[in-house]
């Protein structure tokens, strides 16, 4: 999992980085960084790309995270990012760097070894089966 590490890695820094500088265009430089990864997937994703290079495929019996999780902590990353340069265009920059806190404190979080976005990962697909599954039907 050192490609998840140093995804995380990157966000966390990235947005203590930008709150260090006061510099929101760090934001929007991980926004650019996560979007094709979201989009297109992790082939597209220049961390994993990146990743690859410095640690290879990964080795036989390594820990892996499933591509979907991961998919989906970079797209709730990218909605509140996407929502922290929205509020910093509209002039509300208190708003912008709370939006970019969040992701840092669950990139800070995942890296200590609790994952919030796996949290919410597990419990949207337990609704959704829920919501989908065919309830059976009682015939008189």
């Amino acid at each position: 999992m050192p490609i998840v590490t140093l995804n995380r890695a990157l966000l966390l820094g990235g947005v203590l980085a930008a709150g260090a500088f006061n510099e929101p265009l760090i934001t929007t430089a991980l926004v650019l960084v996560i979007l094709p990864a979201v989009i297109f997937g992790r082939k597209a994703s220049p961390v994993f790309i990146l990743g690859t290079m410095l640690f290879g495929e990964g080795r036989e019996g390594a820990e892996t995270e499933n591509p979907k999780l991961m998919r989906f902590n970079n797209a709730i990353a990218l909605i509140l990012l996407t929502g922290a340069q929205a509020a910093f265009l509209a002039g509300a920059p208190a708003v912008g760097w709370a939006l970019s806190g969040v992701v840092a404190i669950a990139a800070a979080m995942a890296l200590g070894g609790f994952c919030f976005g796996c949290v919410l990962f597990y419990r949207f697909n337990l609704e959704r089966h829920r919501l989908l599954a065919k309830t059976p039907s009682i015939k008189r």
